[in-house]
């Protein structure tokens, strides 16, 4: 994955105003070498401080900055912000979920058939999305995981799903806003997700939107595995 100037100051200026506020935190990062003391604390900093690189590379406005604050792994704050567009989404455990001040929600779909769906420009590319075509209405092609996530939160569309293993950098504050969007994020197994866990890296088939509509996903999605 390519690193830019752009993406390790941006982790240099988050990781001195983050940590200076709370220097109690720990602090899990992309652009940062990993420090297992986080898993001795009770709250951390999970950052990505731009995913969606390649997009930013080629002057894609699909790209965000993101920010999630862990408690006993579970996310409690999440900020989303995508500077090429001046959205800025978050949430707060308990409290709802927002996009530039205004509430947001997740919308449901009955029928996959009907279902739109936010997924990898890249998965497309390498032809890993072929199986998916055939059950959903509509595949939505754009960067960044962050960015689908809180896209999927304004109900831009019914759900977002990637194939592949990602951080939890990648999904940790979205996971937060969809939640509070009314939507979930889960696993092939069918599970929610837990965060500052010693292997960062989350396996294959991760998917969020409404409860309803996931089962039929994920069942679909674990049949082409098999």
């Amino acid at each position: 994955n390519p690193v830019t100037t752009a993406d390790n100051e941006a982790d240099a200026f988050l990781k001195s105003t983050l940590t200076s506020a709370r220097p109690r935190y720990g602090w899990l990062s992309e652009e940062t070498v990993d420090s297992k003391n986080r898993l001795q604390k009770d709250k951390v900093w999970i950052v990505d401080p731009l995913d969606g690189t390649k997009e930013f590379i080629e002057g894609l406005s699909q790209f965000a900055v993101s920010i999630a604050l862990v408690e006993s792994g579970n996310p409690i704050v999440g900020v989303l912000h995508n500077p090429a567009t001046s959205e800025v989404f978050n949430a707060v455990s308990d409290g709802g979920a927002f996009c530039d001040g205004r509430p947001i929600k997740c919308i449901g779909c009955d029928d996959l058939k009907r279902a739109s769906a936010l997924v990898s420009r890249t998965e497309k590319k390498r032809g890993m999305l072929e199986g998916f075509v055939p059950i959903l209405g509509d595949l939505h092609y754009i960067g960044s995981v962050a960015y689908k996530l809180g896209k999927l939160a304004t109900g831009a569309s019914n759900l977002y799903f990637t194939v592949q293993p990602k951080n939890e950098w990648d999904i940790c504050a979205g996971d937060l806003i969809v939640r509070e969007a009314g939507g979930v994020v889960l696993d092939g197994n069918f599970q929610t997700m837990r965060y500052n866990e010693r292997n960062t890296k989350k396996p294959a088939g991760i998917f969020a939107g409404k409860p309803e509509i996931l089962d039929e996903l994920i069942e679909h999605y674990n049949k082409l595995q098999n």
